[in-house]
């Protein structure tokens, strides 16, 4: 920090070139592109990939509502799909019945740390000649058969808040590619859309990572695996804690994926009396997200109903996220699950 301070490089300086560079390594890219948020990530991902008015984007509906203002600020169409039930991620087979003539791009969200199922989701774009964009904002890390999150679409999105796995000192972002065109396009767009100092040759925006938030994320880049396995044993041992429970069901992990846990969601019936009493109990436990996105009233014009997507409507009203974070100790873990045994039992 001395040395940035010193230097005063602070906007698209060495040490964000220093991080896309090492970032995009880790994941199996060619291109990262630090931007200022995830959400604004998505955005740029979907205008690099041409989408805008008149097209449509086919959208989890049980996901962050960032991921649907992104298609919306385009002034493309969010189509919503229901999830799987164990993984709450995006259901392929509801997708195939999703798209239509204007479809342009499919855009899976890693859920809580989990891949989607992207050889699946790859094969339908490929056959229908659609785009991908991963929302890979929670799942850093995460890998589905041996490929990690952000490597398997033409682009995909990251998120740097400082709650992610891979979290800064403030907001950041960052589109992932492997195609040298789609990288030439987010080096503008996130940069005024100038080729040279002055010089603009298409509409873009100010949306570029801080020098000082790539300086921590490059250190903290150097940790994320060790900070995985250990999200990764926590899961365990909260797994070993509550197998068997009645009343509780515990999150499925896909056999061939890698699940990075930014979230342990777990299902309980009365979820919202558990989570006060939790709470009473100085238990920070939280929902994700109570509110599946075609019952926000943001989004009441595209005319969906309730009773249209109804597992993630079930999942909504259930899904209770413990506690978990790579310094968490084997003795809070213990604290959480007597907490929640209780209150599931009462």
């Amino acid at each position: 920090m001395r040395r940035l301070f010193r230097d005063a490089d602070f906007i698209l300086g060495k040490d964000v070139k220093d991080f896309e560079q090492a970032f995009a390594r880790y994941l199996g890219a060619s291109f990262a592109i630090g931007v200022n948020s995830g959400t604004d990530a998505l955005f740029l991902g979907l205008r690099a990939l041409g989408v805008g008015p008149g097209d449509e984007v086919i959208v989890p509906v049980y996901t962050y509502i960032a991921s649907a203002y992104a298609v919306s600020y385009t002034g493309a169409r969010p189509v919503f799909v229901d999830i799987e039930p164990g993984t709450y991620t995006l259901d392929p087979g509801r997708v195939r019945r999703a798209v239509t003539r204007r479809t342009r791009v499919l855009m899976p969200v890693h859920l809580y740390g989990q891949c989607a199922d992207m050889p699946a989701i790859r094969r339908l774009a490929r056959r229908q000649g659609l785009g991908i964009i991963e929302d890979a904002a929670q799942a850093h890390g995460a890998s589905f058969r041996d490929r990690k999150a952000g490597a398997w679409g033409d682009c995909a999105a990251f998120s740097f808040y400082p709650t992610k796995n891979l979290g800064g000192v403030g907001d950041g972002g960052a589109v992932v590619t492997s195609d040298k065109k789609i990288a030439a396009r987010l080096l503008k767009l996130r940069d005024y859309g100038r080729t040279a100092r002055y010089e603009h040759d298409a509409l873009g925006y100010n949306s570029r990572l801080d020098s000082i938030q790539a300086l921590f994320l490059s250190e903290k880049l150097k940790r994320l695996d060790r900070w995985n396995r250990s999200r990764r044993r926590i899961a365990a041992f909260y797994r070993r804690l509550l197998k068997g429970v009645a009343g509780i069901e515990l999150p499925a992990e896909v056999r061939s994926g890698y699940h990075v846990y930014h979230i342990f969601a777990v299902r309980v019936k009365r979820r919202d009396r558990i989570l006060q009493g939790l709470k009473k109990a100085g238990i920070g436990a939280i929902v994700h997200y109570p509110v599946p996105l075609h019952l926000q009233r943001v989004y009441r014009d595209l005319g969906y109903h309730r009773g249209d997507f109804p597992v993630a409507e079930e999942a909504a009203k259930e899904i209770l996220c413990l506690p978990i974070h790579p310094h968490m100790t084997d003795n809070q873990t213990r604290a959480v699950v007597h907490t929640l045994k209780r209150l599931v039992k009462e």
